[in-house]
């Protein structure tokens, strides 16, 4: 006969696993604010970091999502029913009254209207700002969303992706002499708004041995004059993937003739993909192997990203947009 104590162990075994009970989870978001929440979330309204979506699996948890997330590439074809999930608008033209309707639990933002993260907050909603700043920002927003979810080792895995595709870089470029790397700049939205020192960018041309030619700028990104662009005469210029001009904008454009990068076609554009995900480091290789092709002719891209993509996504890289 079967020990009364062993039967008990196995009925025990054979029940389903309960969800983790609700514990306060506190935050230092990037305004300095300090925001209190019960996790696991049941609840979320994401304005940003929504890429993180496919590695969570949280979209039971979502009760509303950015526009911009309905459109996403990645998004529609991770999770075809991604439409379902209610449109939030965006962190530009909030409605606290929609955002009322959803009864969220947190609503995840960043901070480009300070005005209205206080607002929503006077109106009884918890609210978390962000806005990573460096690679080490990014993560910890990552892990913030882990944590929210209560999908803490899935975002370290992916974490753990990125460092692998990072630390391939870092290897290929750390022996590049000083007078020998490449000026860079990273334009926006603008022709002639450039990021600055400030930014995950900036770790990003360093982890890739590249100048910054912005560095100067003391800020995130700022308006500069050509004339500014042509003295710093970058070898490569880089052009955010949203951005409503083309690499063959700048390059036909005469009054850009003379810089180097313009000479030598050294001018890329990034694929619309969010560099608030895992996504920024398969950008990263991109980049850093059109500024050192010699350096990475070993590697077949598309192989290396398809792997990063079946490993963090679970899907092959062809079924997204493609970096050309």
């Amino acid at each position: 006969m079967i020990p009364f104590q062993i039967l008990v162990v196995f009925a025990l075994m054979l029940l389903p696993a309960l969800p983790a009970p609700a514990a306060p989870f506190t935050y230092k978001d990037k305004m300095g604010r300090t925001v209190t929440i019960q996790t696991p979330v049941k609840r979320a309204v994401l304005y940003e970091a929504y890429e993180l979506l496919p590695v969570t699996g949280a979209w039971s948890q979502v009760a509303g999502i950015s526009r911009y997330g309905h459109d996403n590439d990645l998004l529609q074809v991770v999770y075809p029913q991604i439409r379902r999930i209610p449109d939030a608008g965006s962190a530009l033209d909030t409605s606290a009254e929609s955002l009322l309707n959803l009864k969220p639990d947190v609503v995840l933002t960043w901070t480009v209207n300070q005005k209205i993260v206080r607002f929503l907050e006077e109106k009884g909603l918890k609210v978390i700002a962000v806005y990573p700043e460096t690679l080490a920002e990014l993560y910890d927003v990552m892990r913030l969303q882990g944590k929210l979810f209560g999908k803490e080792k899935k975002i370290e895995e992916a974490i753990s992706k990125m460092e692998e595709m990072f630390t391939l870089i870092r290897k290929r470029t750390a022996a590049i002499p000083i007078s020998a790397r490449k000026k860079a700049i990273y334009l926006t939205g603008k022709q002639t708004n450039v990021n600055g020192r400030i930014g995950v960018t900036n770790d990003l041309f360093t982890m890739m041995g590249l100048v910054n030619g912005g560095k100067e700028i003391g800020q995130r990104s700022a308006e500069v004059s050509l004339e500014r662009i042509i003295a710093w005469n970058p070898d490569l210029i880089y052009i955010w993937g949203s951005a409503r001009y083309s690499a063959e904008d700048l390059i036909g454009n005469p009054q850009w003739r003379h810089i180097k990068a313009i000479k030598n076609r050294g001018v890329y554009k990034s694929p619309k993909w969010g560099t608030w995900s895992p996504r920024l480091a398969p950008i990263t290789l991109w980049m850093a192997a059109t500024a050192y092709p010699e350096r990475f002719k070993d590697i077949d891209l598309n192989k290396t990203i398809d792997k990063f993509y079946r490993d963090v996504y679970g899907i092959p890289y062809s079924k997204v947009t493609q970096i050309e």
